[in-house]
């Protein structure tokens, strides 16, 4: 019986020290790479915990004829990718989503919420330029990094930690007068163009690249007028830029104004026969619904594809439309929010993917190191331009599109123009 009860316990010995042994071994054990640290994205925790993602809209107030088509794109291509693809990487995307109003006060009161770290927020969006220059300065000094998905050159340079899904509002004037000189001027020496601006950086993105570039381009910038968000009438500016004679009057704004710009230049015999060309915030169904006749025949730039183009997105994404909000039905607004819901997934796969421990770990340093800074031709579903990380520029997308107003309808011109870089020089 002693020799049976010393056998018994030194087997319970031996047993114990194997299991006791066993965590040592395996945290020596590596993976294979030459490191003991696990291999990017491998999670192992049994419970993978969902991701919180702060998304700012103006889905009421001034904005809203965008704010709310982009707030619903993006909800809903979130609700798909939770519902139909199991998340990223099986963790569901939770989105804290808030209004903004088109209203700095309260803006700055959402994102001082997102940046809080018991809100458990990695990263954030806005819609608007307007938007990000109002929040970016307390979202980088937290170092929270954001995405905004219309731009405005201040917002990505000097490159801190907020980015842009597509080119800026300066972008989009030089791409539009490029066009024009190349295919639309027909006078001799310099065209004579008019600036009527948003008064806020939706405008003034468009004015510095207009004060970089168009000298060395060749045009002649003979007035800049400005407008509010609520204008109901522009005769007097009209009056004055009338005065000048020019040849082309560019505008950067919102749907609204951009109608009362349009309407009133009609009214005052500026159209036909001045050439209009729009900024990508301007440009949208609700524009020409909004402008009538007055739209006929206007230009505008514009950073995604039109409805019914053939990419691969295009299907999920009018499925969804026309079962949640077929009130934006024809809304190019609502594919930049369904292309924003993409970059968000895509940016998170990426981090989890190059982050030791998995989504579990994430943090707004790890999402910006390991998933803003590391895409790389994300193709958005063809919406848009690949969305690229390039050091310095802190646009994900390097491409626009042009369109006109014919017969009432947006219709494509031509192919992808390229955006490339321009340095402001600001610091």
């Amino acid at each position: 019986m002693k020799g049976k009860t010393w056998f018994n316990k030194a087997c319970i010995a031996l047993v114990t020290l194997i299991v006791a042994g066993l965590p040592i071994l395996a945290s020596g054990c590596g993976n294979g790479n030459g490191s003991t640290t696990p291999p990017p994205g491998s999670n192992t925790d049994a419970v993978k915990n969902p991701i919180k993602v702060g998304i700012m809209a103006p889905y009421t107030g001034a904005a809203a004829s965008k704010g709310k088509p982009m707030g619903d794109g993006v909800l809903d291509a979130i609700k798909y990718i939770n519902t139909e693809l199991n998340g990223v990487q099986g963790h569901q995307i939770q989105p804290v989503f808030r209004d903004g109003q088109y209203n700095a006060p309260i803006e700055t009161t959402i994102i001082n919420e997102f940046i809080s770290p018991s809100s458990g927020i990695v990263m954030f969006t806005t819609q608007a330029s307007a938007e990000m220059t109002v929040v970016m300065g307390i979202a980088n000094e937290a170092g929270l990094p954001g995405f905004t998905v219309f731009s405005a050159p201040n917002i990505t340079q000097p490159a801190k930690h907020q980015f842009a899904s597509f080119p800026d509002y300066g972008d989009d004037w030089v791409a539009f007068a490029k066009y024009y000189l190349a295919n639309i001027w027909k006078g001799t020496g310099k065209p004579k163009m008019a600036l009527h601006l948003l008064n806020n950086s939706t405008g003034q993105g468009a004015k510095d690249a207009a004060d970089k570039s168009a000298a060395s381009l060749g045009i002649e910038i003979v007035a800049v007028e400005t407008h509010t968000s609520t204008t109901a009438s522009e005769i007097e500016s009209l009056t004055r830029i009338k005065a000048k004679n020019p040849d082309v009057i560019y505008i950067s704004s919102t749907p609204p104004p951009t109608a009362v710009i349009l309407k009133n230049a009609a009214t005052l015999g500026i159209t036909p026969g001045v050439t209009i060309g729009c900024g990508g915030a301007s440009f949208t169904s609700e524009m020409v619904n909004l402008a009538g006749a007055a739209a006929e025949g206007v230009f505008g730039i514009y950073p995604t594809v039109a409805w019914g183009d053939n990419v691969p997105a295009m299907a999920k994404m009018t499925e969804y439309l026309t079962k949640n909000h077929p009130e934006d039905a024809n809304n190019m607004d609502y594919i930049t929010g369904w292309a924003e819901g993409l970059l968000i997934a895509e940016i998170l796969n990426k981090a989890i993917t190059n982050t030791p421990g998995g989504g579990n770990a994430l943090t707004p340093a790890l999402v910006e190191a390991n998933g803003f800074k590391k895409l790389s031709g994300f193709d958005v579903g063809g919406l848009q331009g690949p969305a690229t990380y390039t050091v310095g520029d802190n646009r994900f997308s390097k491409t626009v599109k042009l369109y006109q107003v014919k017969s009432g309808k947006i219709t494509g011109i031509g192919s992808w123009i390229d955006a490339p870089y321009i340095d402001y020089g600001f610091k």
